[in-house]
């Protein structure tokens, strides 16, 4: 087998130093560039690993050392280092307790009676592997709740199978008024309006695979304090420690929809004036004109004087009254905001 030429800086915390010359030995058989510290008790370990974590790529621990033993120096020791594997070299064949020791954060349990260089060197490369993708694993997971819990759109995750919340961000908490651990005892249909249920079920019926459920679209949802709101949904099928689900970005359209009926209803309205224009408001002005017309060829007649003055009252206040509905037909309500509609367009 060829010499691995990567430098290791090993951290051996082990009070007998034939274990600790027997361990440099296996590693020199392997490792070129070895740098090997040790540590005869926790509290000196605890002072490498305070100093020095980062520079350490594995530590070998033996389970009985002067100041602690036993699992809560496993503890201790794995507490210490969260970016180190923690490999222990133990005379305890006790299977129980090896088992046990894994489960609590060790990356390998290995008995020294049955250690060869081989196992040794294997033990630390795959450690030192293992540890890096579950760094890598952990801070993925990291910046996604980070990106998931301080989004601020509503967001929460779903189980394909019970249709129960798995998890909700701090924004669906704000919106929807319920607290996590509300969410967390829901389903979606508690957030579906009462007389929507029956779709919903039609639609998880109609449903032939898990991961094809519809979460994808425009739904009316309903807040804690009983309040019907409009959204739109977007949803990606995501594993969810180890549960399928759906990550579901919620938008909330309401306000949009209400500016753009009063905008479809605005339009209604201009259609209206426009035929009024084109229809009602011609007929009187046409009125008027014919009377001046009139008027101009009467001289000394009063009698016909006033009737045609008559008439002209008559159409002046049936063109101020089809203004007044124009008017009227055009104003806005007092609480129509045109820069909502501006933000909303965009």
């Amino acid at each position: 087998m060829k010499i691995d030429k990567r430098p290791y800086t090993i951290l051996v915390i082990e009070d007998n130093p034939g274990d600790v010359t027997l361990v440099e030995d296996f590693l020199l058989e392997h490792i070129e560039y070895l740098k090997l510290n040790n540590a005869r008790n926790f509290k000196t370990a605890k002072e490498i690993l305070s100093f020095q974590n980062g520079l350490i790529d594995a530590v070998l621990l033996d389970l009985s050392l002067p100041d602690k033993s036993g699992v809560e120096l496993i503890l201790d020791i794995v507490a210490l280092c969260r970016k180190t594997p923690v490999i222990v070299l133990t005379g305890n064949s006790d299977f129980c307790f090896g088992a046990k020791s894994l489960s609590l954060g060790v990356s390998d349990y290995l008995l020294k009676d049955e250690l060869t260089s081989l196992t040794l060197y294997k033990s630390i490369v795959y450690g030192i592997e293992r540890k890096k993708a579950t760094s890598a694993l952990e801070e993925s997971e990291k910046k996604y709740s980070e990106l998931f819990h301080l989004s601020p759109m509503p967001m929460y995750v779903v189980d394909l199978e019970t249709l129960e919340f798995l998890n909700v961000n701090r924004a669906a908490i704000r919106h929807y008024g319920y607290s996590r651990d509300e969410f967390l005892r829901m389903t979606i249909r508690d957030i579906r309006p009462a007389e929507d249920i029956p779709v919903l079920e039609e639609g998880l019926l109609s449903t032939q695979y898990e991961d094809q459920l519809n979460l994808k679209g425009s739904f009316r949802h309903k807040l804690k304090n009983g309040n019907i709101i409009y959204v739109e949904v977007q949803g990606s099928t995501i594993m969810h420690k180890g549960r399928k689900a759906k990550l579901v970005l919620v938008i909330d359209v309401t306000e949009k929809l209400r500016y753009t009926k009063a905008i479809e209803e605005q339009n209604e309205k201009l259609r209206e004036i426009s035929w009024i224009q084109s229809h009602m408001v011609r007929a009187p002005v046409a009125r008027i004109l014919g009377l001046i017309a009139v008027l101009k060829v009467i001289k000394d007649n009063n009698n016909e004087m006033e009737r045609v003055l008559n008439y002209l009252e008559i159409s002046a206040d049936e063109l101020d009254l089809i203004i007044r509905e124009i008017t009227d037909k055009v104003a806005l309500p007092d609480d129509f905001e045109f820069a909502k509609i501006e933000a909303l367009a965009f």
